[in-house]
């Protein structure tokens, strides 16, 4: 269908119709504020079947004026036209009623469906990238009350978004960054002083029966509740990790 008259679409899904552009159709000798003051004491509300748009333009001599649009609702338009008494107000109002007939076709509602659905498909998505952190770390509160192996905490991160991490490169970087104990020994990989104080990591003694009946004690890294609570933030919060002195 040709377009007699541009409509546009509001964000309730409304067909809306330029006041102005409707005045300047109809040709109207009346100046538009005043036809359109009058054609709305015909039991038209503001907020219902119009808004007011304020508008900027520039005038000849250069200068900003600002003027007032009013977009209508499909039905508004429609009575207005009838109401002109007028071939251009016939034209108008069959116009909006080919359109309308159109707009309620099956094809344009299943259209109008999808796109909507689209919409708050794009919608949901935003906000659960915006809220990802949060909706991860709530995944993850059932963890923090125990502690857990360093492993166990590279999967973690992994979990959360932290790319190109796992079990060896996060040792690497924990005794890099003065986390775990980088000298080779019996304390190798055992929590630095600052990661104790913080309590980041706590040490996990176990005894091991060897085969000649002696028994070896064995040390192992574990990270607390806070300490998966300050690494995965510290790593969802920064591109890459800060690097901390080593004590």
């Amino acid at each position: 269908m040709n377009e007699l008259i541009s409509t546009n679409q509001n964000d309730s899904g409304d067909i809306i119709v330029s006041g102005r552009e409707l005045h300047e159709f109809l040709e109207v000798n009346t100046q538009y504020s005043k036809w359109f003051d009058r054609m709305a004491e015909y039991g038209f509300e503001e907020g219902i079947d119009f808004v007011a748009v304020s508008q900027k333009r520039i005038t000849v001599q250069g200068n900003t004026t600002v003027y007032f649009d009013h977009h209508m609702k499909l039905d508004m338009a429609k009575e207005i036209s009838m109401l002109q008494r007028s071939e251009k107000g016939k034209q108008a109002r069959q116009y909006f009623l080919k359109l309308e007939k159109m707009w309620n076709s099956p094809e344009m509602v299943m259209k109008r469906a999808l796109e909507y659905a689209d919409k708050k498909v794009a919608e949901l998505q935003s906000a659960l990238e915006k809220d990802k952190p949060k909706v991860l770390f709530a995944e993850a509160l059932e963890t923090f009350k125990s502690s857990i192996l360093v492993g166990e905490l590279a999967k973690l991160l992994k979990q959360n978004g932290v790319k190109n991490i796992g079990q060896n490169r996060l040792f690497d970087w924990l005794r890099d960054n003065g986390y775990l104990i980088k000298r080779q020994g019996e304390s190798f990989n055992l929590p630095t002083q600052y990661s104790m104080e913080n309590n980041w990591f706590e040490i996990k003694k176990s005894s091991v029966n060897n085969p000649d009946g002696s028994v070896r004690v064995t040390k192992t890294s574990k990270v607390t509740g806070k300490g998966q609570i300050y690494f995965i933030n510290k790593f969802l919060n920064n591109k890459e990790a800060q690097v901390l002195p080593t004590p």
